[in-house]
């Protein structure tokens, strides 16, 4: 059986898989090149279904409110440990197909990581829906792709069937939250598990895989006291 590569399942949802994202592509770029990329989402309703009758059920269970609550608080404190402006966007009837399975049509186009850096600054820094199949395909445009596919991808039953099947492999990686790497049978969950990844990947010692000491200093000085050195580290 051929090994399978080093993987990381990011979700466009996920403040926590943002962060995820922002630090490796800054500080370690080599490790974005080397990594298959995976999205991960809650499905809806038809996926369910799908889902179901493949004999698949995903390990996701509802957040407590108290929990959604502190997750807010956090994702802004992370947000400004790393300089970036956050305009938390608000979540009616979400269809997250319709954004992931866009993924796929960007991907398949070789442009999944522009499509993914350009998703998560709609979602986060601009406030805007990516359940709305007209923001998708505007990004969609925007980075030369097919609009009205990219917009139409959570009708798409070929895409639909791919979906699927992306969520039930996440299964037997033992998935149950993002951002989550695997690296053989090491894994990963949240963006403070982001070093040992890459450590792990790199064959170094965890300790040698941190943020340069003169970006540290560039930190808000708060962030570079530690203040938040506990926190969620990822989300279901």
């Amino acid at each position: 059986m051929a090994k399978k590569p080093p993987r990381w399942y990011f979700s466009l949802r996920s403040p926590y898989s943002w962060f995820a994202h922002h630090d490796l592509k800054k500080h370690h770029p080599d490790v974005l090149d080397s990594v298959r990329w995976i999205p991960f989402w809650e499905p809806d309703a038809r996926s369910e279904e799908q889902l179901a009758q493949a004999g698949v059920e995903l390990p996701l269970v509802p957040m407590a409110r108290e929990k959604n609550f502190y997750i807010l608080q956090d994702a802004r404190r992370l947000a400004e440990d790393r300089g970036l402006d956050v305009t938390w966007p608000i979540d009616r009837e979400p269809v997250w197909e319709v954004a992931h399975l866009a993924y796929l049509v960007a991907e398949d186009a070789g442009k999944g990581r522009e499509f993914v850096d350009r998703v998560y600054r709609a979602r986060w820094q601009e406030a805007k829906n990516i359940s709305d199949p007209a923001v998708i395909g505007s990004i969609a445009g925007e980075l030369g792709l097919d609009a009205d596919r990219a917009a139409g991808a959570a009708d798409d039953p070929d895409l639909r069937a791919r979906g699927v099947e992306i969520l039930a492999a996440s299964v037997k990686d033992g998935l149950f939250g993002v951002p989550f790497f695997v690296h053989g049978h090491e894994k990963f969950w949240g963006v403070d598990r982001v070093a040992g990844f890459v450590a792990a990947l790199r064959g170094v010692p965890r300790a040698s895989v941190a943020v340069p000491d003169a970006e540290a200093a560039a930190l808000p000085e708060m962030a570079a006291a530690g203040a938040d050195a506990g926190h969620a580290g990822g989300c279901g």
